[in-house]
């Protein structure tokens, strides 16, 4: 069943009706932090796939638009295959605006080594201490040598029941429990769900290396369940944010918001007034 549905209007209106505030930026991916601010710590952003059919600047007006300031860039709002210089000037364009790029991805990682040493490079010009990725398994080895030479962290995307790779994080964790610990997940709640497991749990189980998550609602908990505002589905939220403020996350939980590609401000909106809502009654 959805979370709190009977209150869906108090909460939006709590929400809603508590100014933004940047969270503080944390240290390690799983150090505690006291509650702070709307987000009790949290550092909440927005996916730029959220903005696929529109520029950098729709990008970055709609995330100081519902009062967010950082995320995670994907390749439309800067192509992989771009200059050193073109990355660092939009890093510097995002950081003038007050947003900070904590991640990028999601990026497909080929199975040639000039092709992997290229998205590192681009994840560092642009000045991102996260991947968030997806790969062929059989190359997790050659990915232990770029995490170590690069200092990056790789958060490996599940995404769900069609997904032949990675599923659900329990499949990632059985490609990384041997390797470098700078490999590690970023949790999709909406496709967890739809693979049937339990979102929360998993962030719980996999604490340790959660670098990145991906927020948003689904209608169903099954394959073909498909994604919708924050609230309307059937999706326990509540308890998706409650698991990461128990484990102190530190990285970045960014709404990706999939539905109503060409006029995503709405649905984005709903989305972060409901979740700022339902923060109220996480302790």
């Amino acid at each position: 069943m959805s979370v709190a549905r009977v209150n869906r209007r108090e909460l939006l209106g709590a929400g809603l009706a508590v100014a933004a505030m940047p969270a503080a930026a944390g240290a390690a991916p799983s150090a505690p932090a006291p509650p702070a601010g709307p987000w009790h710590g949290l550092r909440i952003g927005v996916a730029s796939y959220t903005f696929r059919s529109f520029g950098l600047d729709a990008l970055i007006a709609g995330t100081k638009r519902v009062g967010l300031d950082c995320v995670s860039l994907k390749e439309m709002h800067l192509p992989l295959k771009s200059a050193p210089e073109q990355r660092k000037a939009v890093a510097s364009r995002l950081r003038d605006a007050g947003v900070e790029p904590l991640s990028c991805g999601v990026i497909y990682l080929p199975n040639d080594e000039p092709g992997i040493r290229n998205a590192f490079e681009y994840t560092r010009d642009l000045g991102s201490p996260v991947m968030v990725c997806s790969f062929d398994p059989a190359i997790v080895g050659v990915l232990d040598r770029y995490v170590a030479e690069f200092d990056l962290r790789l958060a490996i995307h599940n995404h769900g029941p069609g997904d032949k790779r990675f599923s659900t994080p329990d499949v990632v964790w059985e490609t990384i429990q041997n390797h470098d610990k700078r490999i590690g997940f970023c949790i999709d709640v909406g496709h967890t769900l739809r693979a049937g497991v339990d979102p929360a749990k998993a962030i719980l189980k996999h604490r340790e290396r959660l670098y990145d998550v991906h927020l948003k609602d689904v209608d169903r908990a099954e394959a073909k369940g498909g994604t919708l505002e924050a609230g309307r589905g059937v999706l326990d939220l509540k308890a998706v944010l409650a698991a990461l403020v128990k484990i102190g996350f530190r990285g970045m939980a960014d709404f990706e918001y999939e539905k109503d590609g060409a006029d995503p401000l709405p649905g984005l909106a709903e989305s972060v007034g409901y979740c700022k809502g339902l923060m109220a009654g996480v302790k």
